[in-house]
């Protein structure tokens, strides 16, 4: 069956350069405590949680991802609402602010699976095909 309504417009996210370049000063820095400099300047920015969530998640901190997933995935919610986003429609991974917040969701369902949270797991999942299934490709093979 062929879905006849239109797909809402995709949301793109505002660009942010101050947090950009915090971010990428971190990157240079490749501390941990850079990171959370960012995520503590810039708190609405969930490129920054991401990269936090993403390291946190890589050594094993399972429930510190989880956290600053979870906290850059509302951040996320908020921005995008804000943009305009109506709780569906395309997310689209090709606009570069988008991607943190699409980060945030993968990392949050990586980390839901590791903690026993599959039913969240599943969902975050989910949420990022429907956002964009490039995203998922990306991330799955990041």
């Amino acid at each position: 069956m062929q879905n006849l309504l239109p797909e809402p417009p995709a949301t793109l996210l505002p660009v942010h350069e101050e947090a950009d370049a915090a971010l990428a000063a971190a990157t240079e820095q490749g501390t941990d405590e850079a990171y959370a400099g960012v995520a503590a300047r810039f708190p609405t920015y969930s490129a920054g949680w991401a990269a936090l969530a993403g390291r946190a998640l890589a050594t094993g901190q399972v429930v510190a991802a989880y956290a600053y997933a979870r906290t850059g995935y509302h951040r996320g919610l908020d921005q995008l609402r804000r943009s305009g986003w109506k709780g569906h429609g395309p997310v689209p991974w090709s606009h570069v602010p988008n991607r943190g917040f699409l980060r945030c969701l993968h990392v949050l369902s990586r980390a839901a699976g590791e903690i026993g949270e599959a039913d969240e797991a599943a969902r975050c999942a989910q949420f990022l095909r429907d956002c964009d299934p490039a995203a998922g490709d990306a991330l799955a093979s990041a």
